[in-house]
């Protein structure tokens, strides 16, 4: 309900309580104490004095910019009301304006700030080393390049930086989505926003605080919370058209008879109060209806637009596939001993950040193989993971990399395959090559399929940060032939909003690196392991993280709308009905508001129907 929305939900809610409780007073002091209409009347005019007034000067706010929906026929009737003296059928309008007005605002409450989650997260203050003296708490702000700071035990990284001392586990899923934490030594680099182990470490600054990826990811986030188009409610849609057309009646109804009586009849039967409180119902119970079935709806105008959304943008890890590659084949070069090369290379692979590294150390916890430290850490982006283990130089690279520092070692190499791969070498030297699957969830390839066939989606897009014979290969195993590989955070904004520019679109993902695309985009699908952030960016988070959930969503969404229409249509119909017995005086003001209250609780009763669960609610079934 557009016009109002300005008004706090909490204030709606009183308005409609205090109008309820004034109408009963009015009724006692009628019935019981036999009261005159005039002198009974101070209760009618304290509804209009605490309700109406605030709920017209907020009408007129919103006509002034220029705002209209279907509130406007109630604003007039509660004004007309008023000039006729017919304080009765004004109350009752302001009693139903205001219930579905603190409906809605129930229903839209459902959202969280996602900024306030993040700023949450903000470190204001860093330990800053300095030789022969205690390290100085400063603020965040004043971190410089080269600046050493001290990360003590479960502290948040303040920037950028690489460890220069000690040894320990950093937590990065806030923002990677991995779920495991990964080892830090000498050399390793650590991103702005991880959390610290039980061990203190120090690191050298490599950015500012303002140019770290956790305040770059802040700065997208706040671009796409200001730029994010509006959803055009259902409420809205219908009330575009509904409203000229009562006030047309109305009007035509009091020129014809020469009585504003019947201009107000008419409005008061016309009071769009299946709009105004059949669809909040209907969001209301699906909501609840989708909590039940393990989905959270952060977003009510989500279940609304969703069968409009023609395009469907997904992340890779963790949502199309379990996010735990597998080592699949450990091919080694002749005369080298296979669990020698995985015990150094899991050793080194600890430090690394890198999905497959987990897959490396998995293959190495099974084969019984005691880890070693290492020293003399680098990663850096294009050049793989190095660094010494015991006596050995250690490297974790590309086949395209090692073409480049030893050409001679591609003919030692096995042929090309699909998939993941990485090389291994010791002191400069190829040692093996190990390939990975990253397995794909159980029926995705054929939920990609239902979902052109079943849902209207023509476009089907892969966007994500991995390297991309990964994303290429997962796009294969699953039938999507549209990807987009290491893609940053403001990467994914630019697709998500130049396909907006075409189409609606959804977005699913579950890494606070998507979660500016997942606030973008028109409709933002969470899966429920992801960060607190990015499930308060989502419209809806899926708690138990399948896709046969997803299409439960798309179901209750499609039901909702359904039923929502039946409810909003069915009530116009029958109110415009009476609005042609009004017009012709067969119903006076306060008969028409009476007769719009029955015509409320047929359609509220209709729209309770989506809280509770069909005979179905997913036509997919995963093989």
């Amino acid at each position: 309900m557009p016009l109002l929305r300005s008004i706090p939900p909490k204030r709606n809610l009183y308005i409609a309580i205090g109008t309820v409780a004034l109408l009963v007073l009015y009724a006692v002091l009628r019935l019981v104490f036999e009261f005159s209409p005039e002198k009974a009347r101070p209760a009618l005019f304290a509804i209009f004095i605490f309700g109406g007034v605030p709920l017209i000067w907020d009408l007129l706010k919103d006509l002034f910019n220029r705002k209209f929906g279907s509130d406007l026929l109630a604003g007039i009737s509660i004004c007309v009301s008023v000039i006729l003296g017919e304080y009765l059928a004004g109350s009752i309008v302001i009693l139903m304006l205001s219930g579905g007005e603190a409906l809605e605002g129930y229903a839209l409450n459902q959202a969280s700030s996602v900024l306030r989650e993040l700023s949450k997260r903000i470190p204001s203050h860093a330990h800053r080393r300095t030789p022969g003296s205690e390290p100085q708490l400063i603020q965040t702000g004043e971190i410089e390049v080269g600046d050493e700071l001290i990360i003590l035990p479960h502290e948040i990284c303040p920037v950028d930086g690489t460890v220069i001392e000690g040894h320990g586990h950093m937590d990065e899923s806030y923002l990677t989505g991995e779920p495991y934490e990964i080892s830090k030594a000498p050399g390793s680099y650590v991103i702005s926003g991880a959390v610290n182990g039980s061990h203190s470490i120090t690191i050298k600054a490599v950015r500012p605080f303002r140019d770290s990826r956790y305040a770059q990811i802040i700065k997208v986030f706040e671009d796409t919370e200001l730029n994010k188009p509006r959803i055009r409610r259902l409420g809205d849609q219908l009330g575009a058209w509904y409203t000229p057309f009562c006030l047309a009646v109305a009007a035509a109804a009091w020129a014809w008879s020469g009585s504003a009586t019947r201009f107000l009849a008419v409005l008061v039967v016309a009071t769009p109060c299946p709009l105004i409180i059949g669809i909040p119902v209907a969001v209301i119970g699906a909501i609840s209806l989708a909590a039940k079935r393990g989905i959270i709806i952060r977003n009510p105008g989500a279940l609304e637009v969703l069968s409009q959304c023609r395009t469907i943008i997904l992340d890779k890890t963790g949502t199309l596939t379990t996010g735990r590659p597998l080592l699949t084949e450990q091919i080694v070069r002749p005369g080298v001993d296979r669990l020698k090369i995985l015990q150094l290379a899991a050793s080194l692979e600890r430090y690394s950040k890198h999905p497959l590294a987990e897959a490396v150390i998995q293959a190495a916890r099974k084969e019984n193989l005691q880890l070693k430290e290492a020293r003399s850490l680098s990663e850096e982006p294009g050049r793989g993971l190095n660094g010494v283990v015991g006596d050995f130089t250690v490297g974790v690279t590309s086949r395209k990399r090692l073409a480049k520092e030893k050409p001679l070692s591609l003919s030692e190499l096995p042929p090309v395959a699909p998939g993941l791969e990485c090389v291994i070498t010791v002191n400069g030297e190829y040692a093996a090559t190990y390939r990975f699957r990253d397995v794909a969830r159980s029926g995705s390839r054929s939920f990609i399929a239902h979902l052109g066939k079943k849902h209207q989606v023509d476009r089907i897009m892969l966007v994500s940060g991995d390297r991309e014979p990964e994303v290429r290969y997962l796009a294969k195993q699953v039938g999507i032939h549209e990807i987009y590989a290491e893609q940053q955070p403001e990467d994914k904004v630019r697709i998500v909003r130049a396909q907006m520019e075409k189409s609606n679109v959804i977005f699913i993902g579950d890494g606070i690196n998507d979660a500016p695309a997942l606030n973008l985009a028109t409709v933002g699908i969470a899966f429920g392991q992801g960060s607190e952030v990015t499930l308060s960016a989502a419209d809806a988070v899926i708690m138990d993280s399948t896709l046969e959930k997803v299409d439960e969503f798309f179901h209750i969404g499609l039901r909702m709308k359904r039923i929502a229409l039946q409810s909003a249509l069915g009530g116009m119909i029958l109110s415009v009905g009476g609005m042609g017995f009004a017009a012709f005086g067969y119903l006076t003001p306060l008969a028409g508001a009476l007769l719009q209250e029955g015509i409320d609780i047929a359609a509220v009763l209709n729209a309770l129907r989506t809280a509770f669960k069909p005979s179905y609610l997913t036509d997919y079934r995963s093989p």
